[in-house]
């Protein structure tokens, strides 16, 4: 209808949603929750959600205007509450810089939209499906007998009841044999039949979830896939998406690859430009510690995980193996996550001993990560929250609990939260900059899809160089920080050789 929303808007949703993430942000519970007043529900106007039976125009102008108006009504109260709180919580910026401008750009993402390659979908469903078969029937031989691989009950009887492949099989409260993913794992290596059904497990997902899902997700009108991007979801500050959920595509298997490739330009005039920041989580920790190491190291461009081998194994960095670096990079990442010497242990298949000694070499080494880790928890258990560089807060209840579990997982993200959350904050800023400067210049190159660190832009083919250099400008200089903000740049037709 040619109607433009003002950019000077107040969402109160979102505002909710900065001020405490964890609970619920739409508007009926925040009318009932925070004004203590039971809105009109809209079942009395339409019936089911789910199965309405009549449509909002078809309502009676009688109702639909009390319901209308209400609305608005308890939005204005909320924005009342909402905009002293915001100024109160120190998260003016982080609202009316960042949150705020990116319902724009991600509104025009989702507009924007990516074209999907059904052809190459069709033919990898084709392949899928005949490894699947090739799998059952492997599985099958093995058990001596066919049954539901997708049963976890039969499943289950087969493996621990008949083959007896864990003599200390748990189950669940039903009385069933566990055979969840991470009971799997634990046992994987130890039987053909447990490798089989893992990959079967992860064909079949993928078929279901993206390579048969994908091609109905194609809109009748553009002949692309418009994901939907949610702001105020994760409490952690990252966005998330549906119909597709970008965000769960796997990148570290050959299959999962594939799922990528099926992204691609809209014609032969454009391209696929990514643009990925390197290692961000790793050089924020660096940053917020002040560990001069391994500042250092990234200002100079080093390899982070050879550099931590070399510190941990007390080594020459020319000495470091592919064992030892691999051992280096769990560390690394898993220190991020407030990782366990047993966690650890079990990511690496060594023993506890080694494990905890590989830790406790590492904050030796790195002493101001372990100081910053531990003031963090004292700063959460003090305060109740911790913040992100943007103020972004990540409220903590369980931080000060009597039960060892529950303070355990808030303790770990007191130390995680702050990373991903300032991970959050800086490409989020990023995407701003870089959606206006592209208005600005009058650019055809358009930004698509934001996952993880990530950003996905339709590249007319010519703007290369311009688009480029914005991209890497704005993203490595999206906030003042005293760590280089590294960004890896890729071109191709689809998004796995963009990547």
């Amino acid at each position: 209808h040619g109607i433009e929303v003002n950019s000077n808007c107040f969402d109160t949703m979102i505002a909710h949603y900065l001020i405490d993430p964890e609970q619920r942000h739409n508007l009926d519970h925040l009318s009932r929750t925070i004004l203590k007043y039971n809105p009109i529900e809209i079942e009395t106007l339409i019936g089911s959600k789910t199965k309405p039976n009549k449509k909002m125009e078809e309502v009676e102008v009688e109702h639909l205007k009390n319901y209308a108006a209400e609305d608005a009504d308890i939005t204005f109260q909320l924005f009342n509450k909402f905009d002293s709180k915001i100024k109160e919580l120190e998260l003016t910026e982080l609202f009316f810089n960042i949150e705020m401008p990116l319902v724009f750009v991600l509104n025009a993402m989702e507009l924007e939209g990516i074209k999907i390659n059904e052809s190459s979908l069709k033919e990898f469903s084709v392949t899928l499906n005949k490894s699947l078969s090739k799998l059952k029937k492997a599985i099958f031989l093995l058990a001596e007998e066919e049954f539901n691989i997708d049963s976890p009950k039969q499943l289950g009887e087969i493996l621990f009841g008949k083959m007896l492949l864990n003599e200390k099989a748990k189950k669940t409260k039903t009385g069933q044999f566990k055979t969840d993913e991470s009971t799997l794992n634990k046992l994987s290596g130890s039987h053909e039949i447990i490798d089989h059904i893992l990959q079967y497990r992860t064909e079949k997902k993928l078929l279901s979830t993206y390579v048969d899902a994908l091609p109905k997700l194609i809109s009748e009108s553009s002949g692309r896939i418009h994901t939907n991007y949610m702001q105020t979801v994760t409490s952690t500050g990252r966005l998330s998406s549906n119909n597709p959920n970008l965000q769960n595509i796997p990148i570290k298997t050959e299959l999962g690859r594939q799922i990528r490739k099926a992204f691609c330009s809209k014609d032969q005039m454009h391209s696929l430009l990514c643009a990925d920041y390197s290692q961000i989580e790793l050089r924020i920790i660096a940053g917020l510690s002040h560990d001069e190491s391994m500042i250092n190291a990234f200002k100079n461009s080093r390899d982070i995980h050879t550099e931590t081998a070399a510190k941990v194994f007390h080594v020459d960095t020319k000495d470091v193996d592919r064992a030892m670096r691999n051992k280096a990079k769990m560390v690394n990442f898993g220190i991020i996550y407030g990782i366990s010497a047993f966690g650890l242990s079990q990511r690496l298949g060594i023993k506890r001993k080694e494990a905890a000694e590989i830790i406790e070499s590492y904050f030796k080494e790195f002493p101001k990560i372990k100081n910053h880790m531990d003031s963090n928890i004292s700063f959460a258990k003090e305060n109740g929250y911790v913040e992100t560089i943007l103020k972004r807060k990540r409220y903590l209840s369980n931080i000060n609990s009597g039960n060892a579990t529950v303070r355990g997982f808030d303790e770990r993200n007191a130390i995680n939260a702050p990373i991903q959350g300032s991970a959050a904050d800086i490409i989020k800023k990023a995407m701003i900059n870089i959606y206006h400067k592209l208005e600005k210049k009058q650019l055809k190159s358009k930004l698509l899809l934001q996952v993880h660190d990530e950003l996905v832009f339709e590249l007319f083919n010519g703007e290369e160089e311009q688009l480029s250099k914005i991209v890497r400008d704005e993203m490595m200089n999206a906030v003042k920080f005293n760590v280089p903000l590294e960004v890896e740049i890729g071109i191709g037709e689809n998004w796995l050789e963009a990547h």
